[in-house]
């Protein structure tokens, strides 16, 4: 599995590298999605000054790839971002070489959409390139760009992290001014932008050198080189003028002109290449799936399980008798996300009615309810339903985990039932003792003899005197 951040951001496999760090997709396991983690190479002051300033730009626009969050773990640091799939801008120039004129308008007015949101904050970006143009893998429909890397961005105003007269950039994307030495400005990132538009349209990156050389020979707005539109060479030639007070001032008004002269472009036809941004990024690697990783969580087992179930926790498992043995793991399902349920134990099911039982030696003059069976002796003992004569036995739900369930709050009865004779009374059972049955009627005991014989000898007079007294008359 892969490396962890801060108990956050899982690393799961590299997809660019940029000047001062390497680009991974990771698993951010708060959010439950996909981000584009851009992890720290370096550790020197200067680079990391320059971390903390693209860490903490938040511009918040649909064509903006800014920062989202950071993270640090040891001596190693990372900030994340959406993860876009469709590739640069150089790889869709790689792939289908000069795009259509409309794609091209379509694909700038985005661009300066973007920077238009960029400026807004006071922050220049200074490092346009086709590179830094990120694509929505939108197949054949509407393409999306975002601007990304701000690496090297600086709000105006800010100190400068490099000397005097030191340029940092792209070369072949700087503006003439920064050649100069002048402090960054809008009007840098606006003469990037044409050149990215330029290499568009015709396939190749531009030579910056021979284009302000043309400009400044022919003194003002030289003839549209080939294969572009004159509508669109128009707009470009105000974005790549070599002096700044001669282009736009700023993106919305590029913008605004831009439009204008996509109305005045001929029509797609059908002989026009289509142009698909399919996924750059690729299939996820063995382990992840597209809702995270299938296997290991933050911060727990990372060999491939999900988490620990309750028996190993405890270090037994349910069985038949009623004793624990070790723990086994239980098997990985085919997806290998979860466990499956441990297999049931072979217990017979309870039958419908109970099963007869030999009579005893001695049995006792009344006879115990029909319906008490006493358990078997390598199971603890099982008592049957409350009404014997249901046509089917209650079914018996097993626990999902191995480990056995607590016993229920409630139960179906309160009352046990009495042993068979030479039988021990069953241990474990629900409800109140048992009563051993009645041996025969109940008698009341008599009188004392001392009592008994005085009494009987003075009723026994009594009659004598009576016999005699019917007698005598």
């Amino acid at each position: 599995m892969g490396e962890i951040f801060a108990g956050r951001y899982e690393l799961v496999d590299p997809i660019g590298r940029g000047g001062v760090g390497a680009v991974w997709r990771a698993w951010d396991h708060r959010r439950r999605r996909y981000v584009a983690a851009k992890v720290l190479q370096q550790s020197d002051a200067h680079t990391l000054l320059r971390f903390v300033r693209e860490q903490a730009l938040r511009i918040d626009h649909p064509h903006v790839l800014a920062p989202a969050s950071w993270a640090a773990d040891d001596d190693k640091v990372l900030f994340t971002m959406d993860l876009v799939h469709g590739g640069s801008l150089a790889h869709l120039i790689g792939d289908y070489g000069p795009l259509p004129p409309r794609m091209v308008c379509a694909l700038m007015d985005q661009l300066l959409a973007g920077l238009t949101a960029v400026h807004a904050e006071g922050v220049v970006h200074r490092d346009i390139k086709p590179a830094n143009i990120l694509l929505e893998a939108t197949g054949t429909g509407r393409p999306h760009l975002r601007l990304s890397d701000f690496g090297i961005a600086m709000r105006k105003g800010e100190p400068r992290l490099t000397e005097t007269n030191y340029v940092v950039g792209t070369p072949g994307y700087f503006a003439p001014e920064q050649m100069l030495g002048s402090e960054p400005d809008f009007p840098a990132d606006l003469f990037a932008a044409g050149l990215v538009a330029l290499s568009l349209i015709t396939g190749a990156k531009p030579d910056t050198e021979a284009l302000v050389r043309r400009f400044m020979d022919h003194g003002g707005i030289p003839n549209a080189p080939e294969d572009v539109p004159e509508p669109l060479w128009q707009v470009l030639a105000s974005l790549l003028h070599p002096d700044p007070d001669a282009r736009f001032r700023t993106a919305t008004g590029a913008r605004k002109a831009l439009l204008a002269a996509a109305d005045l472009l001929p029509e797609v036809t059908l002989e026009d290449e289509v142009v698909e941004v399919f996924d750059h990024i690729g299939p996820l690697p063995s382990g992840f799936g597209p809702d995270g990783p299938l296997r290991g969580t933050p911060g727990g087992d990372t060999t491939g399980r999900t988490g620990v179930t309750a028996a190993e926790a405890t270090g037994t498992t349910g069985t038949t008798g009623g004793q624990g043995t070790d723990a086994v793991p239980a098997p990985l399902s085919g997806t290998g996300s979860f466990h499956l349920a441990p297999p049931e134990p072979s217990v017979p099911p309870l039958p419908s009615t109970p099963p007869p039982f030999a009579p005893p030696t001695a049995p006792p003059p009344s006879t115990p309810p029909c319906g008490t069976v006493p358990a078997p002796p390598t199971t603890p003992p099982r008592t049957p339903p409350p009404t014997p004569a249901a046509p089917a036995p209650m079914p018996r739900y097993e626990p999902t985990a191995t480990a056995r369930p607590e016993p229920s709050a409630t139960r179906p009865y309160t009352a046990g039932q009495p042993p068979l004779p030479g039988q021990p009374p069953p241990t474990g059972g629900v409800g109140v003792p048992a009563v051993p049955p009645p041996a025969g009627p109940v008698r009341k005991p008599g009188p004392p003899p001392k009592v008994a014989i005085p009494v009987l000898i003075v009723a026994l007079l009594c009659i004598a005197i009576g016999v005699w007294s019917l007698l005598a008359g």
